[in-house]
């Protein structure tokens, strides 16, 4: 049977660590058989979530016979993991275990050098943290999961769901998969990714030399705005302007502007009935076509998936887009913003 061992740290958050207990130990093979054995595993007789003292019979010395390693994420994941743990997960690689991380496990995941010079993700509000502590680790904030086939990675809370869902399909197919995911009561698939859920971009911060320019392009975003143009009321030249941005804020003019005008067009399509089409001229997009590429390149999603999820209702669109067919059971239909790697 497929062994998941389930590592459990003090401080390890207990909803990331239930997620992989509640699914595989709700899937059963087409006989009626338990598909895995899952096991937590833990550094000393009793670990601490805070909110509940944990007892455990595994050790850490159990991983290496293990199938899957689970890595939940922690309260604090800004302190060093224990050596203890990072070895016995290294040990479980190099013994051919899968390795996966839910949420900010990615850190001490990454902290193995098993990420190193792979794609990987962990919840948006940490992905920047995890990036800059672990240069080698390419970190997309933007996807549910990513499966570099031995190694995976998941986005914060639910998006563990969604990647433990994924390995029972890798493991079992899709009607093992199927059924778990009815009785744990969530769609085996989920289009988007987690940008969805990121909260709008904050304001600029208070002193910083390019804040006015910032304030004059979100109160003109709706214009068809150039470079050349932004770099004239700047009254400096567009390289120049180019060189400032990307110090200050890390990308170029024109990139910061359309993001501005996604998120602008997030609003609009949380609280209006407007059309799409009217949404993309409100946002100063002359092309509507323009318009879903560039959102969908940014949330994950289509703008009429995304106003689906989190619309007020008051309004709708009309027909589905062209090329873009609704599936049954599920909120709108593919692609899901998802990575699989082959490991570079």
């Amino acid at each position: 049977m497929h062994v998941v061992a389930v590592l459990a740290l003090d401080d390890v958050v207990p909803s990331d660590l239930m997620t992989p207990l509640d699914v595989f130990g709700r899937t059963h093979l087409p006989g009626g058989g338990p598909a895995y054995e899952v096991r937590i595993c833990t550094p000393a007789a009793e670990v601490t979530t805070g909110a509940f003292t944990l007892r455990a019979p595994w050790r850490f010395d159990t991983l290496a016979a293990a199938d899957t390693v689970i890595i939940p994420g922690r309260e604090d994941e800004a302190g060093d993991p224990p050596v203890a743990a990072l070895d016995a997960v290294r040990e479980a690689a190099a013994a051919g275990a899968r390795i996966a991380s839910i949420c900010s496990g990615a850190f001490l995941l990454a902290a193995t050098g098993l990420l190193d010079g792979r794609r990987a993700t962990t919840h948006w509000a940490a992905a920047a943290e995890l990036a800059r502590r672990h240069p080698a680790v390419t970190v997309d904030p933007n996807v549910l999961y990513v499966d570099n086939g031995q190694v995976l990675t998941s986005a914060g809370a639910s998006a563990g769901l969604d990647l433990c869902l994924h390995m029972v399909r890798r493991d079992q197919g899709v009607a093992v998969a199927a059924r778990t995911a009815r009785l744990c009561v969530a769609p085996l698939e989920r289009d988007g990714g987690q940008a969805q859920f990121i909260d709008r971009d904050p304001p600029p911060p208070d002193g910083l030399a390019l804040e006015p320019l910032l304030r004059w392009l979100a109160a003109n975003s709706h214009r068809e705005l150039t470079l050349a143009d932004i770099a004239a009321h700047a009254r400096v030249s567009p390289r120049t302007l180019n060189r400032r941005f990307r110090e200050q804020i890390g990308v170029t003019p024109v990139a910061w502007l359309r993001r501005s005008r996604l998120r602008h067009a997030q609003q609009l399509l949380e609280t209006t009935g407007h059309p799409v089409e009217m949404i993309a001229a409100q946002v100063g997009f002359g092309s509507p076509a323009a318009f879903r590429e560039r959102f969908r390149e940014l949330v994950g999603t289509s703008p009429r998936a995304y106003r689906r999820a989190f619309g007020t209702g008051a309004g709708t669109d009309g027909p589905p887009e062209p090329g873009h067919v609704a599936v049954p059971g599920h909120p709108d239909g593919p692609p899901r913003r998802v990575v699989h790697s082959s490991g570079g």
